[in-house]
């Protein structure tokens, strides 16, 4: 991958878990007909955005390097979009939620490679070239828009997932591919819609990731500013929809004043939205995400918040009191009066602080896992983290010395003490033993025949969030979907048709127009390509005021196709402005 993808000064500061999401950019995959969807999309918003968008739009197109005649390439973006500290990488389709959010935390923006097909012209489930490039893009060049989104990549890539996030996420991914897919059967969505709908209504207690999500689609997707009562749009999923900019506006659509009940809003990616949330400005945006990270166990931490990491079975990170970082798969928690006493990972653990892992503890040390007690020692009111050398000579906590210590959780740690570790701040965070034995009560936690015990010193858990502390104690952390996204067969019938919009294509660009070889293009369409609707306007815009018969011809035929009325009728206002 890193053969084939220049990287430059922002991508390159992306940690190696989140290089397997990006993929080169197929430019020369894109057929003639996909630049005229880029072009048809492009033109008719353009037109229709610039009065009903926010201003931040139509400015952030330039800024963005995006011209409405071309598919962009991700080089040319990037050299544009550096100057506002940003970039864009190309990925296959949907990626994990968490890895969305760590991309965009990094100041890059993720850009699904395909193109919509001409059939979903007006909107596609599955995340497009045209959806993220044009609808995500020039929003960031508003700054205080930008900080938000890169907080919220930030604060979103710590949200906990539950099991069934995962889940949805696939099933939902894989829905999109065979929706966007012209050869996929009619069976087969049926069976995927019917998965993704089945979880929607099984999902139980929204998730961290869930309700984060939920923020993430009412506001960076799908969401208003403004004024309430005439709000203009920013969001990207109603800024690259052709029928849904339009329909998101009129009386049909509830508004909604945006606040933090948006989280508990779910929504269904291939349905219109029946209500959108309106913010009054985009500082207001940081606002509601601030306060939602206040409730996220990332900054609650405690009980909870390590039973949320357990629940999720993914890879998660507790920090306690004295700043020492646990990352790894949480599967146990004793519980004490109402508190953690002690914890358990289980497989590859890695030991933290400030998340720069801690020297001689990474997973190739911690391979079979983690356990630790918390809170005080019994009868003792100082806890051993605020403990001064003298303290912990008193109660036989030094080198050398073989000690008993009981903490108020009934967690009895008995063996001879090796070593201590200390941060810079002189606190001590981990205290390592030699032929020790760990209980509660009278089950076994460690024993001394499984070497060394290192006890991470902490009296309660001050934060949980998901993914690990240090970005390079976990190479493979981020989980890629094995379903691809589909490259579309064509057949010779669809190839031929290609190679007309090629031809056309062509002679806008020189613009010379050859009338005799558009009426042989118009006759060979008529007969074998009916349905298009798309190259009959690509020649009628080529061909407009030339005050000839087949200008004439060319036009009833778009007027007899009632099935696209409203796509052929804006195309060709647009044209006649």
């Amino acid at each position: 991958m890193t053969k084939t993808i220049k990287f430059n000064k922002i991508t390159k500061r992306l940690p190696k878990h989140l290089h397997k999401f990006i993929v080169k950019q197929p430019y020369e995959n894109y057929t003639a007909q996909n630049q005229a969807v880029w072009r048809y999309v492009m033109r008719v918003n353009i037109d229709f955005l610039s009065k009903v968008a926010d201003k931040s739009y139509i400015e952030g197109l330039k800024k963005a390097g995006i011209s409405e005649e071309n598919i962009p390439k991700m080089e040319g973006m990037n050299r544009i979009l550096k100057d506002i500290g940003w970039a864009a990488v190309s990925v296959d389709g949907f990626i994990p939620p968490n890895a969305f959010m760590e991309f965009q935390a990094y100041n890059v923006l993720v850009i699904a490679s395909d193109i919509r097909t001409l059939k979903h012209i007006e909107y596609t489930p599955a995340p497009d070239i045209i959806h993220e490039a044009a609808g995500h893009a020039p929003i960031i060049s508003n700054p205080e828009y930008a900080e938000y989104l890169r907080r919220f990549g930030e604060i979103g890539s710590k949200a906990i997932s539950s099991a069934k996030d995962f889940e949805m996420y696939e099933a939902i991914r894989l829905l999109s591919i065979l929706k966007e897919d012209p050869n996929s059967s009619e069976e087969k969505i049926k069976e995927a819609q019917s998965k993704v709908e089945a979880l929607q209504n099984n999902m139980g207690e929204l998730s961290e990731m869930a309700q984060i999500r939920n923020l993430h689609w009412w506001t960076v997707e799908y969401g208003l500013i403004g004024d309430i009562n005439n709000p203009k749009i920013y969001g990207a999923g109603l800024l690259s929809s052709i029928n849904e900019s339009k329909h998101c506006l009129t009386n049909k659509v509830k508004k909604i004043p945006y606040s933090i009940e948006a989280a508990s809003q779910s929504f269904d990616i291939t349905k219109p939205q029946p209500q959108l949330f309106v913010t009054p400005n985009f500082a207001y945006l940081s606002y509601i995400l601030e306060e939602f990270a206040n409730k996220m166990s990332l900054r609650t931490g405690g009980l909870k918040g390590i039973q949320k990491l357990i629940k999720s079975k993914s890879l998660g990170t507790i920090e306690l009191s004295t700043g020492i970082q646990i990352s790894g798969v949480f599967t146990n928690v004793i519980i004490e009066e109402n508190k953690p006493v002690y914890f358990q990972t289980v497989g590859p653990t890695a030991l933290a602080s400030r998340d720069k892992e801690l020297i001689g503890h990474g997973t190739t040390y911690h391979t079979e896992g983690f356990g630790s007690p918390l809170g005080k020692l019994k009868g003792i009111n100082l806890a051993i983290e605020d403990m001064f050398p003298k303290d912990l000579e008193v109660y036989g906590i030094y080198e050398g010395k073989r000690t008993t210590l009981l903490f108020e959780g009934n967690i009895k740690v008995e063996g001879e003490v090796i070593t201590g570790k200390r941060d810079l701040q002189g606190k001590i965070v981990l205290i390592s033993f030699k032929n020790c034995t760990v209980t509660h009560n009278k089950t076994i936690l460690f024993q001394p025949d499984w070497g060394v015990y290192d006890m991470a010193v902490g009296e309660r858990i001050i934060s949980a969030y998901a993914g690990p502390a240090s970005i390079n104690s976990f190479k493979n952390k981020s989980k890629i979907s094995t379903k691809k996204t589909h490259t579309i067969k064509y057949s010779n019938h669809e190839l031929r048709l290609h190679k007309l919009y090629k031809q056309v294509g062509k002679m806008r660009k020189k613009e010379t127009v050859s009338i005799e070889i558009l009426e042989q293009i118009f006759s060979t369409l008529k007969e074998d390509y009916p349905s298009d609707w798309l190259l009959a306007l690509e020649i009628y815009e080529l061909i407009l005021n030339s005050k000839t018969a087949l200008e004439k011809e060319v036009l009833n035929y778009l007027k007899n196709q009632s099935e696209y009325e409203n796509l052929i009728t804006s195309g060709i206002e647009l044209l006649k402005k």
